[in-house]
């Protein structure tokens, strides 16, 4: 039974008015297929379980907490249709989602528009949400995650003389860290860089690319790229005879990877925002959401750091309405969503799943970043760096 069949009873609740008595309702912005659907699918599964949690302990301000669904497929477009849909049809009081980067950049602004709180569990372009009013993301950029990889590269002694970079060159966040983080932390921390190949996401073989820099080897490989793209570079490059390390941001961060990538990915090193067997709250909230998967067929059942992240903004949000005594009444709905903004805006060390949560000025989460590393099919933690105070 697929996660969509699971939740049909959800999405036959959202044809209901949105300010059913007794609810509280948000939108979700899913992304049920599109380049990163490994990593997006599951999300909702977690969102279940927060609302579950919340409804369960006595709910939000007296009432129930509720969400309604609307399936971007990951396109942008979609994303701005069904951010309108849930705001101006359904009225909702904050929204879930979307998941990446390039859906975000037409989001934020529309969310503004309509002024309706966004938080994207998943999108970590540098900077993306900054100076916009009612759009947040409960990640950290790219460029702090990928900074604390290599100062976990440097710490532990691994070579990191020399670099090269392999991205997607047709995908928001993938290019982003292609053409400009990989490469300038890289840089910034020492590595002499030899190259840089791109290509297509949808693209079925890497030979050219890798014997492009198996012509010059070099200690690290960058990778941007969603999860199934870098195990392809990976099984490529080890054919090659290529032994570079593998590093990247949390763009590839599957929980499944070191079990899909095989031996050929042994050693590569990633940051997450989420480590499931940190301490009795994210063991136990893993142990739920793999309860729920295999009861669902899930193809996934371990719990990923975008699966902890909409855990924890459904969390949030629950908080910031009663922080931001939220009423639910139609008449107040302009008000009842700048309440919630603000109160994620003054929202400090929250105790998420993740660790200790806080925004910072640019909208995004400022949380502990996790660097993990692939070793005989599973991920194993290097170091942890703390959350910015």
């Amino acid at each position: 039974m697929k996660l969509k069949t699971l939740l049909t009873a959800v999405l036959v609740a959202g044809a209901a008015p949105a300010f059913a008595q007794n609810e509280l309702v948000l939108g979700y912005l899913t992304a049920e297929t599109g380049p990163f659907v490994s990593l997006s699918r599951t999300n909702e599964l977690a969102a279940r379980v927060a609302v579950d949690e919340i409804n369960a302990a006595g709910g939000v301000n007296g009432r129930k907490l509720r969400y309604i669904t609307f399936d971007t497929a990951g396109n942008p477009g979609q994303t701005v249709v069904g951010l309108r849909k849930l705001a101006e049809d359904d009225k909702v009081l904050a929204i879930i989602g979307p998941f990446s980067s390039g859906q975000v950049q037409v989001a934020a602004p529309a969310a503004d528009r309509t002024g309706v709180v966004i938080m994207a569990m998943a999108s970590s372009a540098p900077k993306l949400v900054a100076n916009f009013k009612y759009a947040f993301r409960n990640t950290s950029d790219e460029g702090y995650m990928f900074d604390r990889v290599m100062r976990t590269l440097k710490a532990k002694g691994y070579p990191i003389a020399t670099g090269a970079v392999a991205y997607a060159n047709d995908d928001t966040i993938s290019r982003v860290m292609g053409e400009k983080v990989l490469p300038g932390l890289m840089q910034k921390n020492g590595v002499q860089l030899k190259g840089s190949v791109d290509f297509k996401l949808g693209a079925f073989d890497f030979s050219a690319q890798v014997a492009q820099l198996k012509s010059n080897p070099t200690d690290l490989v960058g990778v941007g790229a969603p999860p199934e793209a870098a195990i392809k570079l990976a099984q490529e490059l080890r054919r090659q005879g290529h032994n570079g390390r593998l590093v990247a941001g949390s763009t590839i961060n599957d929980p499944d990877l070191p079990e899909r990538i095989g031996a050929a990915g042994n050693g590569t090193v990633v940051p997450s925002a989420f480590f499931g067997d940190l301490n009795d709250h994210t063991r136990k909230f893993a142990a739920e959401f793999a309860k729920r998967a295999k009861a669902a067929n899930m193809e996934r059942s371990i719990a990923g750091q975008f699966d902890a992240a909409t855990y924890d903004i459904v969390q949030y949000y629950a908080w910031a309405m009663k922080e931001g005594k939220v009423s639910g009444d139609p008449k107040r709905l302009a008000d009842d969503r700048t309440a919630i903004r603000d109160a994620l805006k003054r929202m400090k060390n929250f105790p998420a799943l993740e660790g200790a949560v806080s925004f910072g000025e640019d909208n995004d989460a400022l949380k502990p970043v996790y660097i993990q590393e692939v070793r005989d099919g599973k991920w194993v933690l290097l170091e942890t760096h703390a959350a910015p105070n």
